[in-house]
Formats: structure tokens, C-alpha cells, sequence
């Protein structure tokens, strides 16, 4: 169980050069950060080590430790269109949002006060490997808009760290159900006035109750509502077991999202998650050859989470006024997104192929 210290982090620290003093910035797949000045290599590799991750006791949490909770102030900006809470970025006084391509004025934005992130997993895939990843994404997409292509060569894709919590849980599920064992008849039946026989395959059901266990170990909820849901978790997997610390250094150069979905709040969104494989116990529990379930009642036991940032890079492409998200885990290079559909070449296509047919059917009859 942790022991909270009522500490507030500035995630404004910026990362130094031990030499010369300039600020860094982080490049994926190094092991150090180069200074462009000095050109002084700052190591960051015992940083970029994993680390033993240490939960953090939900019930305790919520209960009595909310106010004591490790947190951090973050300076953000709100985009007014999509409402996604990004860090700002310093000397910058106009952008564009990632998540939905809008301008954004920025005014000395807020200072928020959240959680502070214990774990991260910095970015491993570079801004030059990404956008060849997104091309390749791009050029295998069918009746993609020509403008969508472009998109690929116009380095647009951004930096992130999107917010997550991960949560552990024992669980203990009764439930009640029906469990059906297939059997088999024969039938007689006539057919042009001779008789016949076949097997039919009937089912009998017979009730079924009991306790199932779980256990679950770092159920991922994206805490943000910023990025559409499916695809974002078609992103995973990701090696969380290569966690390391929450450091500045691998901020530096990256934007950051705000957390918008609570530790409380995105416990149901984890119970959902946990749902189909306890239901699959059931299942298995009552087993037979086939299950109905028909209620069921899960206690959620020792109850543990963690707060950590994960690295995306993103790109948000509009379309007739529709905004398009790609999204690649900046770990693995895995790219999901969205995707708009060329109208006219869809019609081009519906077109050729009744040319060819036409064509067909006319060469069939001359040739009749």
C-alpha cells in the first residue's frame, strides 16, 4: 500500500544540459539527450531502465487519499472544438490541436492540477519511422481521397503522451445459468413416397449455478475522450512490463494530454473490459455443449491501479468538414485510424465494371 506525500510537481521543469545549461530534447530510440548547442551527450539510460512497479490500493484511494494524492500542475490549453486539454508548449503563441486540427489562440492558457503519472513508456519509434509507417498505412487504403495521400508527405503527425489507468483486481462472480447437452433423435420422413430416416440434433436443459475466480492484471482505460475509443485500443498491445519512471526528460519535445476521465470513473470503464473473460468462466464453469447465463453478481477484491502516459504519434486530417484521427503506438508501430472514402472513385468503379458487363453481354450477342 503507498504512503502518499502531499508533494506538487511542476511538469514546467524543463531538462538541461549538464554543460552548457540549454534545453533538451527527447528523440525516440536514444539512450541520451544531444545538446544542438554544445553538442554534449546528457545520458538518460539508467532513466529508460524499467522499473518495479508499485500499485497503488483503489479502496484506500478513494476513501481517504484523494487529497494526499501525489500530484503535479500541468500549464494546459482547451481546444474549444473537441475539448481535449493539451500541454502547452513553450514560446508558442498559436497551434493547431492534434486531435482535431483546429487553430488554436493561445492566451496563457490554465494551470490544472492533477495526479501525477508514475509510470510512462517513453517513445522507442521516431517521427521519420512513423510518418514511412502512415504512408504505408495510407497507400493500402482502398478509395482513399487523393488529398487523404497527401497528408502522409505533409509531416503532420505529432507527439503525444495520452493518459491511461491501469487497474488490478481478484474477482469473485456467482452466478446462475442453464446448461445445454445436445442429444439426438431419429426421424422418419417420406421422400417421392419412400421412407426415410435421420438424426435431428435436440438440446436439454438443465439448471446451473456456482462461483467462478478471476484474475486480472493491468486492465488499460484510455483516460481521455479526445481520441475515438476503438481505435485506440487497437493500438494494443503494449510492453507495459518495460515501464519506466515518469520523467521530464521524455516530455521534453512532446505534447501531453490531460487526463479527462477520473480514477473512479474509469474503474466502470475497466469492469466492462473485465466482463467478456468472466463471463467466458461461466461459461466454462457451467459447461455442457451449450450456456445461458442468466444472472450474475461479481464482488471486485484487492483492487489496485496506477496512472502512466503512453506515446502515440497522431495526425488529424479533415474532410468535408470531418475530422479523420490516425493514431501509431509510438512502441510498436501498430497504425489505426480513421478513414474518409473518395465518393468519385467509388463511382468510377461502379461505373467500370457495368461498362464491363455491358460489354460482355454486347460481344455475347454478336457473337450469337
Amino acid at each position: 500500500m503507498n504512503d502518499f506525500s502531499e508533494k506538487t510537481h511542476d511538469v514546467e521543469k524543463k531538462v538541461k544540459c549538464h554543460d552548457c545549461g540549454a534545453l533538451l530534447r527527447f528523440d525516440p530510440g536514444v539512450s541520451s539527450l544531444a545538446c544542438e548547442y554544445c553538442g554534449a551527450k546528457n545520458d538518460i539510460s539508467e532513466e529508460m531502465k524499467p522499473v518495479e512497479v508499485e500499485e497503488i490500493d483503489f479502496e484506500t484511494f478513494i476513501n481517504n487519499a484523494v487529497a494526499q494524492a501525489d500530484t503535479m500542475d500541468v500549464a494546459t490549453v482547451k481546444c474549444d472544438n473537441c475539448g481535449a486539454s493539451t500541454s502547452l508548449r513553450p514560446n508558442v503563441t498559436s497551434d493547431a490541436c492534434p486531435f482535431c486540427d483546429t487553430p488554436l489562440i493561445i492566451r496563457g492558457g490554465s494551470v490544472s492540477h492533477i495526479i501525477r503519472p508514475k509510470y510512462m513508456l517513453p517513445f522507442s519509434i521516431d517521427k521519420k519511422k512513423s510518418l514511412e509507417l502512415f504512408s504505408e498505412w495510407i497507400h493500402q487504403l482502398w478509395f482513399a481521397p487523393n488529398a487523404l495521400k497527401k497528408t502522409a508527405k505533409n509531416d503532420r503527425l505529432r507527439g503525444l503522451y495520452i493518459p491511461y489507468w491501469t487497474y488490478d483486481s481478484e474477482t469473485v462472480t456467482s452466478y446462475s445459468g442453464m446448461r445445454g447437452t445436445h442429444y439426438y433423435v431419429t426421424e422418419t420422413y417420406t421422400v417421392n413416397g419412400q421412407t426415410q430416416t435421420r438424426s435431428v440434433r435436440r438440446t436439454s436443459w438443465s439448471p446451473a449455478s456456482g462461483t467462478v475466480y478471476g484474475k486480472f492484471d493491468d486492465v488499460l482505460i484510455n483516460a481521455s475522450n479526445s481520441l475515438p475509443e476503438k481505435y485506440v485500443n487497437e493500438l494494443e498491445p503494449w510492453d507495459l512490463h518495460q515501464l519506466t519512471g515518469f520523467n521530464e526528460q521524455f516530455i521534453s519535445g512532446f505534447v501531453s494530454e490531460q487526463y479527462q476521465l477520473g480514477v473512479k470513473e474509469a474503474f466502470e470503464k475497466a469492469k466492462d473490459r473485465m466482463d467478456p473473460p468472466i463471463r467466458a468462466l461461466i461459461r466454462s464453469d457451467i459447461g455442457g455443449d451449450e450456456q445461458q447465463i442468466l444472472s450474475l453478481d461479481t464482488q471486485y477484491n484487492a483492487v489496485t491501479f496506477k496512472h502512466i502516459l503512453l506515446p502515440i504519434w497522431l495526425s488529424a486530417y479533415k474532410y468535408k468538414d470531418k475530422v479523420y484521427r490516425f493514431m501509431i503506438n509510438g512502441r510498436t508501430g501498430e497504425v489505426q485510424g480513421e478513414r474518409p472514402y473518395s465518393a468519385w472513385k467509388i463511382t468510377f468503379l461502379v461505373l467500370g465494371i457495368l461498362a464491363v458487363i455491358g460489354a460482355g453481354i454486347y460481344i455475347y450477342q454478336q457473337t450469337k
